[in-house]
């Protein structure tokens, strides 16, 4: 693959990863951690502002898998793809400041996806596990 286009396609995933595991948090994580702390109301309102929240919520299991294959895609581009761009002295090589960015920013979209995921999937199982 040619390395600017390679280039191109990790600046794109680094870009649009946050936004999906954003979407994750938004439609499923944080309304179950509002009405855990006893915030029901602000769900409440935060549906009746945004409608469009419901439906987020309905397709869960897409919204998930997509965010999850951009993850992948993007550990893929980041870490896996070598080539010209990844040399010392390349945007994508650990010492430079865009590559150490790039991997700023995909670490903290995997500890937000597995933050949204355990609020989302786990949460009840291991509270019912726990006895609450």
């Amino acid at each position: 693959m040619n390395a600017a286009l390679l280039q191109r396609w990790r600046e794109v995933l680094t870009g649009a990863v946050p936004v999906a595991v954003m979407g994750t948090l938004v439609c499923c994580a944080l309304p179950i951690a509002l009405v855990s702390v006893g915030a029901g109301s602000v769900v409440a309102s935060l549906v009746s502002t945004a409608p469009w929240l419901v439906s987020l919520s309905q397709h869960k299991e897409w919204i998930f898998l997509l965010s999850g294959l951009l993850l992948v895609a993007n550990y893929w581009a980041l870490y896996r793809s070598g080539g010209a761009a990844c040399q010392p002295g390349g945007v994508c090589h650990p010492s430079h400041p865009l590559g150490r960015w790039m991997r700023r920013v995909y670490w903290s979209s995997v500890t937000l996806y597995t933050v949204g995921f355990v609020a989302a999937y786990l949460s009840l199982p291991i509270a019912n596990a726990l006895g609450y």
